[in-house]
């Protein structure tokens, strides 16, 4: 097995350099360790403590709770900037008719942003893979569902997904292996939900999770904590940290705080090093035989054109002049009523149920799928804050919390963007990370399938409180982001309007592979991580193709 080889000077050197350790350049150099390759991993942020994360989750301010500030727990490293809103920064510009829409919040950490994530791990569905040819809308993948299909049942293994094996709740349902564990079962607010709406022509059905319902790879089962975002407090949750970790024990070195800048490449624009800044400011230089850039669809776009040099002016795998073009996110918004019967809440995964008929039709010839999700999430800090506003104290205020709290919903949509070249992330000309380097810009308009989808849910939504006799019912009518960021290195057939193939390897350059939800030509309407996985597993099998021949013809 091979060894990553440190110079005295702090430059290394491995058959493999990934930049990134979140879910994607985990799995990846999971892999590539099992297959004896030594592996890099080149993370800008810091190396977390969960026992400290829970602790700054207890001693974090209502507010912060209450705001859904899922990112101040988390020490953040002064290098590697994140977008941040308690309090907020600019590292991310945001302009555009709907650039409040895009206001991510995604952590720069060894393991990346799945240590808060819903663990929500849905398949696209086979038609999200056709959007042009089906619907004459989008872009089609240059790759189908039965390519991915195998390595979504390889994602939900590794990942340990539970999920529902009764096709009628599945969605989609075509599926080669059943899920590695049974679904997490319901409280009495999701069954609830689906016995009013499901016979109304909705369908409410199991949300496929990456929790375990039983002990799963050293994860205990899920004992309902309930506060999953921001922080499972027993590790039940899968999070990239497990992969990393795991890559780790095999032999795999991780460097954090180290802060990728440059790109190297050759005569043949092969990628020949790749540099990184430590916290003193020094440079330090890893070579390898195949590189992967998995950092967000953010970082990874923002990287590529940071790192523009005299062979490629326009950016790293930027000759058709798409890297940070067709920004995408799951532009969402809320609804909240009271219902007449208790719904309680709060008790379990912090989403367990969705509503998924509207994600498919001959609809989406004209506006944007969508999906709604009944929150689970502890119902108390919201009814406290309404509460103390209408005026109440004492047992009244106890009883009107204890109200609001039982039957209280709170419903997230999500809907479908397009990929829309003149979404665009750019580099800032005034604005600068600690280390000098350009922090990113962002134009972003949701365009009118976006808000036409938005007017079909809504009247959905309207049907559905009516079915409730809900008090108090609200639609709120700001978008905002849902973190699922998708599309700046943009994947197809032809590399004059595209950045990478169907393996994620850049057009430009034969051993640079930017797999993950930059990559991704079409949003489908669920969240991105379990599709994001199961094209990093596709990579690492090309990567392990293209180690092998460059064996053959480094012996031939």
């Amino acid at each position: 097995m091979s060894e990553v080889k440190f110079a005295s000077n702090g430059d290394a050197q491995a058959d493999v350099i990934i930049v990134g350790s979140g879910v994607v350049g985990a799995l990846i150099a999971n892999q590539m360790r099992d297959e004896g390759h030594s592996v890099l991993i080149i993370e800008a942020g810091l190396r977390i403590n969960r026992a400290q994360a829970v602790e700054n989750w207890r001693n974090m301010p209502l507010r912060n709770r209450a705001g859904g500030d899922f990112q101040g727990l988390y020490p953040q490293s002064e290098y590697a900037t994140a977008p941040l809103y308690f309090p907020a920064n600019d590292y991310v510009g945001l302009s555009g008719p709907n650039g409040s829409s895009f206001k991510q919040g995604y952590l720069r950490t060894v393991g990346g942003t799945t240590w808060h994530w819903a663990a929500s791990c849905w398949r696209h569905l086979p038609e999200d893979f056709r959007m042009k040819s089906l619907y004459g809308v989008g872009r089609d993948w240059p790759i189908s569902y039965e390519d991915l299909e195998p390595y979504y049942c390889k994602a939900e293994e590794q990942m340990g997904v539970a999920g529902p094996n009764d096709p009628e709740m599945q969605s989609p349902s075509q599926r080669s292996r059943p899920y590695p564990m049974d679904m997490v079962p319901w409280g009495h607010g999701d069954r609830y939900f689906a016995e009013v709406v499901n016979d109304h022509g909705f369908k409410s059905i199991p949300i496929p999770q990456a929790r375990s319902t039983r002990p799963w790879n050293g994860r205990p089962e899920c004992c309902g904590n309930n506060n999953c975002q921001p922080i499972c407090p027993i590790g039940a949750m899968y999070n990239g940290i497990h992969t990393v970790e795991a890559a780790e024990s095999k032999g795999a070195k991780v460097l954090a705080e180290s802060v990728v800048y440059k790109i190297d490449t050759d005569s043949n624009n092969r990628i020949t090093a790749v540099h990184w800044l430590d916290t003193d400011g020094a440079s330090h230089k890893a070579t390898g035989r195949q590189y992967v850039i998995a950092c967000n669809g953010i970082e990874t776009p923002r990287l590529l054109l940071l790192a523009a040099n005299e062979r490629n002016p326009r950016g790293i795998a930027n000759s058709s002049d798409q890297v940070g073009r067709n920004m995408m996110d799951h532009s969402g918004f809320h609804c909240t009523f009271l219902t007449k019967e208790p719904m309680w809440l709060g008790r379990g995964p912090a989403q367990s149920s969705c509503l998924v008929g509207p994600r498919s039709g001959e609809f989406r010839s004209d506006y944007s799928a969508s999906k709604f999700i009944l929150n689970n999430i502890n119902e108390v800090p919201g009814a406290a804050t309404k509460a103390l506003q209408l005026g109440l104290a004492g047992r009244e205020l106890e009883a009107e919390i204890r109200r609001r709290a039982i039957h209280g919903v709170d419903l997230s949509i999500s809907l479908e963007p397009l990929p829309d070249p003149n979404n665009r992330l750019t580099l800032s000309d005034t604005r600068k990370d600690k280390h000098g380097l350009a922090c990113p810009d962002i134009h972003y308009d949701v365009g009118d399938y976006v808000r036409k989808g938005y007017d079909a849910a809504s009247e959905q939504l309207r049907q559905i409180g009516q079915l409730f006799n809900a008090e108090e019912f609200n639609i709120t009518t700001s978008l905002n982001a849902n973190n699922h960021i998708m599309g700046g290195c943009i994947m197809g057939s032809d590399p004059s309007d595209s950045v990478t193939d169907g393996d994620c390897r850049a057009h430009d350059h034969d051993n640079l592979w930017l797999p993950g939800g930059a990559a991704m030509p079409s949003a489908s309407v669920v969240n991105t991580t379990l599709s994001m996985a199961a094209l990093a597993l596709k990579s690492a099998d090309a990567i392990s193709q293209a180690l092998s021949r460059d064996a053959q013809g480094a012996t031939a």
